[in-house]
């Protein structure tokens, strides 16, 4: 049939794959960093020239990387906002990731609307830090001028698509873009520019949500660009997520989400109703805390790196000799303790070795995401199968314990550009008309088989430690609405 490409701008590259648009099979793929200055502190910038984007992307695309390509279809970082004017030039830099300045105008916006209930009835989600909608609300208070003159909103991939195509009159975003705004509902499917106007004190031109097969426009010379979409959404589509399937992913925070029918809302704002790629929806619960707990154990251990610490964990037994680990290290948000600190229980002298607390350690993050999971399973949605996503993902304590400990199988996917790969499946789709049923990612599969009794005494051990440590932390609210 032809050949498509997709692009995956992430907060510090991009990343392209070129793939026959029948099989999915990848024929090229190209690289190149952002050219970004860093942070104070050496970490990400919060704020980035959008141009920057478009220089690593020509330069991946460099060598003719792109000959023969019918279409294209782009992935970015969802939650990157970028300000226009009325002659669609930025008004200041973008505004990017978790961007921890705009915490205080995260309360802000949740007082200003009547709490975290009304939040979540009305867009599906509570403000945090990284939202486009919160990034508003700093903006209008830490640079007023700045806000004054912002007159239409786009995210990553939006403009991303926007430019491709030349700047043309018709802004589009998709789904899956639009539902992590803050100012879009999945539920209903329409913005409400009132949260945009409470947020930035005036309301803005916002881009035309199209379907997911939908195409965004043509370039002059004839190339296709499809929707775009978020980066989680383009990940999760380029894997073969369907429903049934769940991913744990497992960086320093951690975040499981489903593919589902509808949108949940919860009043306890502990599931982001966001929507995928493909017109179903994709309801997430984020976990503060994942491998950075075995980080802070390898630390406390003198451990040199989490292979070691992995192996270390699979000299002890399932339920580290009685030693529970709650690793809520910095608070959490799945269950909401905020100001809450990490707890360790079960000392005996015969437990009191370093490869119980070890494997303490695995099992607590793993119950973590478990409760996680469970806040998912608790309002109906089905999970047949678990991907496990992250560096972390590869450690044999990890694949030992995860199985039966969440009580399903567990696949563990190969690394692979997975975002990239699902804008480029969204290209074929808007190419032919036909959704891709391109072959899944390759990966090992574990099943909890004979030990699945095991890891549910082990959560049920973490259950009861945590409501001694914390009674009714999942009590309030628990049917959503």
């Amino acid at each position: 049939m032809g050949i498509v490409a997709g692009l995956d701008s992430s907060p510090d590259s991009t990343r392209i794959v070129v793939c026959d648009t029948d099989t999915g099979a990848v024929l090229k793929q190209g690289y190149a960093p952002h050219p970004l200055e860093s942070a104070e502190g050496g970490g990400r910038p919060a704020d980035v020239d959008p141009q920057a984007w478009l220089l690593s992307l020509g330069e991946a695309a460099g060598g003719g990387l792109l000959e023969g390509v019918q279409a294209i279809g782009v992935s970015a970082q969802q939650n990157a906002l970028v300000p226009l004017d009325g002659h669609g030039n930025t008004v200041r830099p973008a505004l990017v990731g978790n961007d921890r300045r705009a915490q205080v105008a995260a309360v802000d916006l949740i007082d200003g609307l009547g709490g975290r209930e009304a939040w979540a009835r009305a867009v599906g989600c509570v403000p945090q830090a990284g939202q486009p909608v919160t990034k508003l609300r700093w903006l209008a208070r830490t640079e007023p001028e700045a806000a004054r003159r912002v007159a239409a909103l786009m995210q990553a991939p939006d403009w991303l698509v926007w430019q491709l195509l030349g700047r043309p009159a018709r802004r589009t975003t998709d789904r899956g873009g639009a539902s992590g705004t803050g100012y879009w509902s999945a539920a209903t499917g329409a913005y409400r520019p009132d949260l945009v106007e409470l947020a930035l004190g005036h309301q803005t031109m916002l881009p035309e949500v199209i379907g997911p097969a939908e195409p965004a426009g043509t370039t002059p010379e004839g190339l296709l660009i499809s929707a775009g979409t978020g980066e989680t959404m383009a990940a999760a589509f380029g894997l073969g997520v369907r429903q049934g399937d769940a991913v744990v992913s497992l960086g320093a925070s951690g975040s499981v989400m489903a593919v589902h029918h509808e949108a949940l809302t919860d009043t306890r704002g502990m599931i982001t109703a966001l929507a995928d790629a493909t017109g179903l929806h994709l309801p997430v619960v984020h976990t503060m805390n994942a491998v950075r707990v075995l980080r802070g154990t390898a630390e406390m251990l003198g451990v040199t790196d989490l292979e070691e610490l992995s192996a270390l964990a699979l000299k002890s037994t399932p339920g580290a000799h009685g030693l529970v680990l709650l690793p809520y290290l910095e608070g959490e948000r799945t269950p909401q303790l905020p100001h809450a600190a990490g707890t360790l229980t079960g000392l005996r002298r015969e437990s009191m070795k370093p490869e119980h607390l070890a494997r303490a350690a695995f099992e607590g993050m793993l119950c973590g995401l478990g409760d996680a999971l469970d806040v998912l399973r608790g309002r109906g949605v089905e999970v047949r199968r678990v991907f496990l996503l992250g560096a972390a993902a590869g450690l044999p304590a990890v694949q030992a314990a995860a199985p039966m400990l969440f009580g399903t199988q567990v696949v563990v996917p190969q690394p692979a550009d997975y975002a990239a790969l699902g804008a480029a499946r969204q290209a074929a789709w808007a190419l032919t008309g036909q959704l891709p049923l391109w072959q899944g990612a390759a990966a090992q599969v574990f099943e909890p088989g004979e030990e699945h009794a095991v890891g549910q005494a082990v959560r049920q051990q973490y259950a009861t430690v945590r409501e001694q440590s914390h009674p009714g932390a999942f009590a309030a609210g628990a049917a959503g609405v």
